[in-house]
């Protein structure tokens, strides 16, 4: 494999920048690795805007920068551009392929830069955020563009690459900007790596939780309404709350009591948080009384106010507090996503007030918790330590010292775990979970975050062993992150097929003739007494149609009544789980079920 690249102290830089500027490092090859797609997907992305230019001359380009899923470009043209045109630009982007055009870096100073694009108003918006007076310019062909690199040297190489969806973005990701168009693509090296996401792809539209809850009516958004809020069904809801009552059970067992805070608190209490000089921009403020009121983003500061209400011993800590908190963020229109993405949404959140010593045994207790939730649904899951951000509050010392005691902590317990440089909260470092879906998708859902400096802020303290007041360490803490993106995971993760415990309806009764409902009813009634939840069908309709029906709904069991069963007191039962049929009486049916139930406590 040729190389395309040099790596040196975590930087990347392609050829043509490590010999202008003699740079010395690891030689990054033509080989699917993490930095070798970062440089093919950024040429990649450069050539699908000329191959853009090509088909628009008018079209005007912002920014094309490599993200976690490929790449994008956002630029303006006269025409609209849809789906429908992808297959156009990819077989324009294969003709620019095949001229195998030299990609070559320039230099030029900002002055030249401005000159030449004095009226293409999208290039003078990204210079606004530039400050630098020397600028490189990445050309091929007929096209260039503003660009710091790394990319390859020539195009010849780009090779297995598709453009996966058209999309509008805000200029600069600012909502009271115009809104222009993005197309989003990916790249590989490897013909039978981009086969495979191409695959894995189709999967996912199969499954996507938009189009599965709308079939199997779990939930619904309303322009009417507001975006971004979402609306849950009787089925939805009846599934959240059933994975709210295991989730509640769970947490008791575990020590954890209970709490609830208000969701609009004073902007004082935001300042003094941190929040309003930090996340301001993501929240929601109104004026009550000539004072000003922010709307809770997240539960924390209330969680500390309860902490705060009475006296706490050292012999009372670890203390536990958790709430299914509602809590609102300010996400822009174009970044609404179904349940992913959301203004208002339910934190599964806990706040744990432990001293310095007990930090290593609170986070072991609650990794347990994640990997007893997450085998529940059959997820894998991986570790990440998010270290300190860009906006921080408190010294290096304090971040320095936390983040080395969670990494000690898992190393101590043999956790592999992976670095995510800048990910922590502005608060404190975190541990994030990523879950790994049924088809090798990774999704970002609990977190585990250590922080000393919002107890320090609003003066939280217990008494110690030898009377006196100290500060506790608080620990931030979501297994699910929130239902609402848990549920659209676990939808997509499991194709609809809920696993039987929090599915919407357990079991669909199909009596064969009128004669057959009573009976039927009577099952149902039993059901609903034990918190299982259930249906008739015994509309007008065939037999097979009505079977055919219940196997659309996706519930987990389907139960036929006919002459025998009424007779016998038994059912004709056909476990869509487990694909088999069998005939048993009512009471071991029933206690069947409750097995279940029971086997699905954590």
């Amino acid at each position: 494999m040729e190389p395309i690249g040099i790596l040196k102290d975590g930087q990347i830089y392609d050829l043509q920048t490590a010999l202008a500027l003699d740079i010395q490092g690891e030689e990054i090859k033509a080989d699917d690795s993490k930095e070798s797609l970062d440089i093919l997907r950024h040429s990649c992305a450069h050539m699908m805007a000329q191959a853009i230019k090509e088909l628009y001359p008018e079209a005007k380009f912002f920014v094309g920068p490599v993200v976690k899923e490929g790449f994008y470009y956002d630029f303006k043209v006269e025409s609209k551009i849809s789906d429908e045109d992808l297959p156009t630009i990819e077989k324009k982007m294969k003709e620019i392929a095949d001229r195998k055009l030299p990609i070559t870096r320039h230099e030029t100073t900002k002055e030249e830069f401005l000159e030449k694009f004095k009226n293409d108003e999208l290039k003078q918006a990204v210079l606004k955020n530039i400050k630098d007076t020397t600028l490189t310019i990445y050309k091929q062909g007929d096209f260039e563009d503003l660009c710091r690199g790394p990319h390859l040297p020539n195009t010849r190489m780009i090779r297995s690459f598709k453009l996966t969806r058209v999309a509008g973005a805000y200029l600069g990701g600012d909502e009271k900007n115009e809104m222009i168009t993005r197309i989003y693509g990916i790249a590989f090296f490897d013909k039978q790596a981009l086969f495979d996401y191409s695959k894995m792809i189709e999967e996912a539209k199969k499954r996507d939780h938009r189009k599965l809850g709308t079939e199997l009516e779990l939930f619904t958004f309303n322009d009417d309404v507001g975006a971004g809020l979402p609306m849950w069904l009787p089925n939805g809801a009846r599934l959240r709350s059933k994975l709210e009552h295991i989730l509640y059970k769970a947490h008791r067992i575990r020590g954890y009591e209970p709490v609830r805070g208000p969701e609009i608190l004073k902007a004082e209490m935001w300042k003094i948080s941190g929040h309003y000089a930090n996340y301001k921009e993501n929240m929601y403020f109104t004026t009550i009384d000539e004072q000003e009121y922010g709307i809770k983003p997240m539960n924390c500061v209330g969680h500390i106010q309860i902490f705060k209400n009475s006296l706490v011993s050292y012999k009372d800590l670890p203390k536990k507090l958790f709430e299914y908190g509602v809590v609102h963020r300010h996400e822009m229109s174009g970044a609404m996503h179904g349940l992913f993405r959301v203004r208002e949404f339910t934190q599964d959140d806990s706040h744990i007030f432990c001293t310095q010593d007990q930090i290593k045994e609170v986070i072991f207790e609650v990794l347990e918790f994640v990997d007893a939730l997450l085998k529940m649904f059959d997820f894998k899951y991986e570790i990440e330590v998010s270290t300190k951000p860009e906006k921080a509050i408190g010294d290096d010392i304090f971040w320095e010292k936390t983040t080395k005691g969670i990494m000690d902590a898992l190393d101590e317990n043999n956790i592999s775990y992976g670095i995510d440089e800048g990910g922590g909260a502005f608060y404190g470092p975190k541990i994030d979970i990523k879950i790994l879906d049924a088809i090798g998708r990774k999704w970002q859902c609990g977190t585990v975050q250590v922080d000393m400096n919002l107890p320090s802020r609003f003066n939280a303290e217990f008494i110690n062993d030898k009377g006196e007041k100290e500060q506790p360490v608080m620990i931030h803490r979501a297994i699910l992150g929130s239902f609402e993106r848990f549920i659209g995971i676990l939808t997509e993760h499991c194709a609809g097929e809920f696993p039987f415990a929090i599915a919407p309806t357990q079991v669909i009764f199909v009596p064969i003739a009128d004669t057959h409902v009573e009976y039927a009813k009577q099952l149902q009634k039993e059901l609903q007494q034990n918190e299982m939840d259930s249906k008739i069908f015994d509309m007008n309709e065939s037999l097979n149609k009505r079977i055919r029906m219940a196997e659309k709904q996706r519930v987990p069991m389907i139960v036929v009544i006919g002459d025998e069963e009424v007779a016998n007191k038994s059912v004709a039962l056909r476990n869509r789980r487990t694909r088999e049929q069998s005939n048993m009486s009512k009471d071991e049916f029933m206690s069947m079920l409750k097995e279940i139930i029971k086997g699905s406590e954590i």
